[in-house]
């Protein structure tokens, strides 16, 4: 029997949470031949693969690390089901967060090209945690009201598999912002909108220490700046605008000085946030403007 829908989830050295995220998978209140959870075992050093397959998963491994693109893409070429849900190793969906997208998905037509869910913090206590839920970093309504590039995080999306297949699914190079990529050229070659359904919600654990957090958001940069790269064509980057972000940072900074509560971990937060990801940005703009290959130039014709 073909399931309806596919859950994939890439993990990588995940035995700590991968077991929840599977159980509360497995455990949604569909038939089991509706749906089938899909773990990728992006070529871990633990026990990510064992513990995933007794906790229920169909467990693909992959020899070594792809990266979350790659692992993606490895999870879509397994799947049967006509939709794809993805989800990660660090999340944990909510009782009824795969009727909501299947319910969705059966009355959906050409014009729906993503089904996103609304993600919250799980068990957030410290303040790096904290942050995260407070400034709502991960909330969709708020990504697919970009007037530019509305799209989803790639923890809480759907898509269906066929249209996965004809761009060619995720780019494997990109180390983040892989489903804002993606989600451009699927925007580009079917049109249509991402349907954002607020009951289906995932639960995921966000950086608990600053250092964690700074790491992420450092790699965030990376990935948006390998993005811009990519689509200079529609975003061509420059000093003034790079100066304008350093303008912010110094306004964060500033702030994070002289306010105190909530307010003022939402100010030290986001000075973290944005001063991480110009720090990654600036890094791979760099290096990759130093890479790329020079113009050849033309032959002189012989005299």
């Amino acid at each position: 029997m073909t399931p309806k829908f596919s859950v994939v989830i890439s993990a990588f050295n995940a035995e700590s949470t991968v077991a929840e995220a599977v159980r509360a998978v497995v455990n949604q209140p569909l038939p089991r031949g509706d749906f089938e959870c899909i773990v990728v075992d992006d070529g871990s050093k633990d026990r990510t693969a064992e513990i995933a397959r007794n906790a229920g998963a169909d467990v693909l491994r992959l020899p070594q690390n792809h990266g979350i693109g790659g692992a993606r893409n490895a999870g879509i070429e397994r799947a049967r089901g006509e939709w794809i849900a993805f989800t990660d190793a660090d999340c944990v969906p909510s009782r009824r967060w795969l009727n909501t997208m299947l319910a969705a998905a059966e009355t959906a037509d050409s014009s729906i090209l993503a089904l996103a869910g609304k993600t919250l913090g799980l068990d957030s206590r410290t303040p790096a945690a904290r942050f995260i839920d407070l400034i709502g970093a991960l909330d969709a309504e708020t990504y697919l009201r970009h007037e530019t590039l509305p799209w989803a995080p790639g923890g809480n999306a759907a898509y269906r598999r066929e249209n996965l297949l004809a761009i060619g699914g995720f780019d494997p190079a990109m180390k983040s912002y892989e489903t804002a990529e993606l989600h451009l050229r699927m925007t580009d070659r079917f049109g249509g909108r991402t349907l954002y359904l607020s009951s289906a919600i995932v639960l995921h654990r966000h950086r608990r220490t600053w250092r964690a957090l700074w790491k992420q958001q450092r790699n965030y940069g990376v990935g948006y700046a390998q993005f811009i790269l990519k689509h200079a064509n529609r975003w061509p980057w420059s000093a003034v605008r790079e100066l304008g972000e350093w303008k912010r940072i110094a306004h964060f900074a500033a702030r994070a000085c002289v306010t105190r509560g909530d307010a003022g971990l939402v100010q030290r937060g986001l000075f973290v946030k944005f001063l991480a990801q110009r720090v990654g940005f600036i890094s791979e703009y760099l290096l990759s403007r130093r890479q790329a290959p020079r113009p050849i130039a033309p032959e002189r014709s012989p005299e």
